[in-house]
């Protein structure tokens, strides 16, 4: 996995093609044909358009773009839909329009018990004013997989945007993701063994309607127009290479498998009692977020990293969803199709002796 996306990274840098876009050496063509490379296998990993498809440092930040892109759409009274599972690059980015543009945001809630985000609870908040929703296609704390493509036709049927921040589900499947309906998509590579390059995939007729902020130079149309800068260029062919692998997974063996495992650790989670996890939504992916009572987030971490065992802790960037649980954050284990039973089996030990 990793090793794919860095042994094409070293071989770009070892070669004699090393060179920067726009001249006329071999070179220079080499390099542009690998940004090519990226941009359609990302293109054919979220079931995009490649030349819609554009490339930047993280998801955050191309988030942020994008809300500059849209801000001449946007004027007072205006609304805006987060929901209460979003990490927060997909929420700070629209706070941030709203200040600028005077419009308003309105947050859809998860079932309190659950966590289950149903296509209710972003009807109920919609109005004739909204202009976008901004949608988790899994949240990155609980696992919760929304109807993205419910999601999409009520967004569309008010004349809205929606913005689906893939970043925690690609890893875990592509078949959502891909069906979802959504007019602009973002997901980052080093969520999926590959280097810290992230795509935001637009709609063409999105793409074609947006003048984002650019420098004078830059190209004016194309995904060019969104990249400020050059691209880090040996980073484009490990960015390629980490897509395929995912696009090739067998996925049905992938999803059974991270299922049996979710199970085996839900089941061995609930038999501590001093353990709670949060939420239970039906739909999700095999990630799990915790709590231990008497012990703190990171005194769990750093006691389970003493073991061999890798978790991570804090709020996760989900503000909305721990302020809301009265958490200041919690401890996050994630399974993916490389995981077996004996990580499991790790991670219950390490808590059993705790």
């Amino acid at each position: 996995m990793l090793g794919a996306a860095a042994d094409a990274v070293h071989d770009y840098l070892a070669s004699p093609d090393v060179a920067n876009l726009g001249a006329p050496s071999s070179a220079s063509h080499a390099t542009a044909a690998l940004v090519q490379e990226a941009r359609e296998a990302m293109a054919r990993l979220l079931g995009a358009t490649a030349n819609r498809v554009v490339l930047g440092p993280s998801s955050t930040a191309l988030l942020g773009r994008l809300s500059l892109g849209l801000e001449e759409r946007f004027g007072p009274g205006d609304e805006i839909v987060c929901t209460d599972l979003e990490h927060d690059a997909n929420v700070s980015p629209w706070l941030d329009l709203a200040r600028r543009s005077g419009a308003t945001v309105r947050v859809a809630r998860a079932t309190a018990e659950t966590l289950d985000l149903p296509m209710s609870a972003v009807a109920d908040v919609l109005s004739e004013r909204t202009k976008l929703v901004a949608m988790t296609a899994a949240s990155n704390v609980v696992g919760t997989t929304p109807d993205l493509a419910a999601a999409a036709a009520l967004a569309h049927e008010a004349d809205a945007l929606l913005v689906v921040d893939a970043v925690h589900a690609v890893p875990h499947g592509l078949a959502g993701v891909r069906a979802s309906g959504a007019d602009a998509i973002v997901c980052s590579g080093y969520k999926f063994f590959g280097p810290h390059v992230s795509a935001l995939a637009l709609t063409p007729e999105l793409h074609g309607s947006l003048h984002p902020p650019r420098i004078r130079p830059a190209p004016v149309e194309g995904p060019e127009s969104w990249e400020r800068g050059a691209l880090p260029f040996e980073l484009m062919p490990g960015i390629a290479a980490a897509a395929n692998y995912l696009d090739e997974l067998d996925w049905t063996a992938a999803h059974a498998h991270q299922t049996a495992l979710l199970d085996a650790l839900l089941a061995g989670l609930g038999e501590l009692p001093a353990v709670r996890v949060l939420g239970a939504p039906a739909a999700r992916t095999s990630t799990v977020t915790f709590a231990v009572e008497g012990r703190s987030p990171h005194e769990v971490a750093a006691r389970l990293a003493e073991r061999q065992v890798a978790v991570t802790y804090g709020n996760l960037y989900a503000v909305e969803l721990f302020a809301r649980l009265g958490l200041d954050g919690g401890v996050r284990a994630g399974l993916l199709h490389y995981n077996d039973f004996d990580d499991v089996a790790r991670l219950l030990a390490g808590l059993q002796a705790l």
